[in-house]
């Protein structure tokens, strides 16, 4: 398993398209990825839809959780942060998507991200199955 965290920068001047096919793509390749900011909200439903798409034998989907950096701000901050963003074109924020193979569940609130992965041995046991 590979942890693999990709900076917003990294990915903004891609298509919306381009950004979820590379996304959807490591956790293919059985990665999960720590994305630096979101998606937009749009991106995020679209991501689900090709996900359902691409479920198969091989691969069983994703998950995925988001963290909004801005839930514990004061109501300036959040505007001062918002300006701030929309200059930068930054997604405050934190995303983790992964194979549905390797984690087992994201528990999440406001303030953290817990993710509990599958023992080596359940994955093992799944990729014998096929």
């Amino acid at each position: 398993m590979i942890i693999e965290f990709v900076r917003y920068s990294d990915i903004k001047d891609l298509s919306s398209l381009g950004r979820l096919r590379k996304l959807l793509k490591m956790a293919k390749d059985d990665k999960i990825v720590l994305l630096e900011g979101r998606l937009k909200p749009q991106e995020e439903a679209e991501l689900i839809k090709m996900n359902m798409e691409e479920i198969d034998d091989e691969f069983k989907g994703i998950e995925f959780a988001i963290i909004d950096a801005e839930n514990n701000e004061s109501t300036w901050n959040k505007i001062r942060t918002k300006l701030v963003n929309i200059m930068l074109g930054y997604k405050p924020g934190f995303t983790i998507i992964g194979p549905a193979s390797i984690i087992k569940e994201i528990k999440q609130d406001p303030h953290k991200i817990e993710l509990l992965m599958k023992e080596n041995e359940e994955r093992k046991k799944n990729k014998k199955k096929k």
